[in-house]
């Protein structure tokens, strides 16, 4: 069992709101996590059982009579009649902590709550188990800025550099709680699975699909591209689908938690700067699967290393945002001529530069596009290398090489 650094916010949240909704891919274990924090006289109810969920759909008002407060409505995105009844009881009783709310399906979750529950519920997002809940550090993670006071503070929580092929193995099993169980399935076992589940149960409620070839195709077609800038061109061509199913279908792993599309930052004065969205697979378990590399030692020799590592290393800074409960500003930066910054940290009024370097030894030139961003308007602050050095190494004044066990 481990200890997720979301549950310290879950409690002050359900002191703040009466409401309370957490969103993430199935199977990254929202529902435990949940019952882990509850009270001893929370109770719980499942849309997955039918009679439950009809009764919701049909009849929200008895529903809300049978099922009292405190509760735990797991599944609620299959019951979007609730929302409205949802609102008519907060607003009555007046009281937080009242609804916790569980869902997978982020597209049709957002519609109701921001129609009917807009101020009356705090929304959070739970991915995978992280570098640090693995680790049994999750009590003491906050969220990642390369500044020297954050790198000096995790210098402290970590008692063991990470080499190279452990970081490969947690990259091809993936972060799902299940497959983390030393008595859990198979990785092929569980992925398989699981991207059966959700073509069947998640894909089919939202846009009908009858070919499912065709979507398991493009699911892979996606994974391949990783850490990649996405042309929605090419990945359409690819699967033989036009641009607007291949929008529509990104959309929905995009709501659905599966993948990130992380945005450039840009000034409409500068017109060299390259615009589409860079693309990450946030469990990467699951990409090697799609991807088809049988082995943690086959994806560190592959061609790909580089972009599962960053894909990894992204996903991680992305957990320490949020399962702290907080909206992270991310973008990355890249210029025409190719000049490019992996991920920009936006906080106030200052940007933080991160690179990502599959390397032990990173020469100072692994940060000589940082001072690029200094023409986009905003303070440029310290800015940090993630690589496999065994301590953080200053670069320069203002760039250090930090540990990727730091994370």
């Amino acid at each position: 069992m481990y200890r997720r650094t979301l549950a310290s916010t879950i409690q002050h949240v359900n002191g703040s709101f009466p409401v309370l909704l957490m969103t993430g891919p199935r199977q990254v274990g929202k529902t435990t996590l949940l019952q882990m924090c509850a009270e001893a006289d929370r109770n719980y109810v499942t849309l997955d059982d039918l009679d439950a969920r009809g009764l919701a759909r049909n009849d929200p008002g008895l529903f809300l009579q049978t099922y009292r407060p405190p509760i735990i409505i797991d599944e609620v995105q299959y019951a979007p009649q609730l929302f409205s009844y949802l609102k008519i009881v907060v607003d009555r009783e007046k009281k937080n902590g009242m609804f916790w709310l569980t869902g997978s399906q982020k597209f049709h979750l957002m519609k109701g709550i921001t129609e009917s529950l807009a101020g009356r519920v705090a929304v959070l997002d739970l991915l995978g188990l992280s570098q640090a809940e693995i680790d049994h550090r999750s009590q003491i993670v906050t969220p990642f800025v390369p500044t020297p006071a954050w790198i000096e503070l995790a210098k402290k929580r970590v008692e063991e550099p990470k080499r190279l092929m452990d970081i490969y193995k947690r990259i091809w099993r993936g972060s799902f709680p299940k497959v983390n169980d030393a008595e859990g399935p198979t990785h092929n076992l569980f992925y398989r699975s699981y991207v059966q589940t959700y073509i069947q149960r998640d894909v089919k409620d939202i846009l009908s699909i009858s070919d499912e070839t065709s979507f398991h195709q493009f699911l892979g077609a996606v994974a391949a591209r990783t850490g990649q800038l996405l042309n929605y061109a090419e990945l359409a061509r690819d699967v033989a689908i036009d641009n607007k199913t291949a929008k529509s279908w990104l959309s929905v792993l995009e709501t659905s938690g599966l993948i990130y599309l992380l945005k450039p930052y840009y000034r409409n004065v500068t017109k060299r700067l390259v615009k589409a969205p860079k693309l990450y697979f946030l469990d990467t378990g699951l990409c090697t699967y799609l991807c088809k590399w049988p082995t943690p030692a086959s994806l560190e020799a592959g061609a790909s290393s580089g972009a599962f590592l960053e894909t990894y290393l992204f996903a991680e800074i992305l957990k320490s945002y949020w399962h702290n409960g907080v909206e992270p500003h991310f973008y990355y930066f890249r210029d025409i001529d190719q000049r490019e910054v992996d991920l920009i940290i936006e906080t106030g009024d200052a940007f933080y530069p991160v690179e990502f370097k599959k390397t032990a030894t990173p020469s100072k030139t692994a940060s000589r596009h940082f001072r690029l961003l200094e023409k986009l308007g905003k303070r440029v602050g310290h800015g940090s290398v993630l690589c496999f050095v065994e301590q953080a190494i200053p670069l320069s004044e203002t760039v250090t090489a930090v540990p990727i066990a730091y994370l």
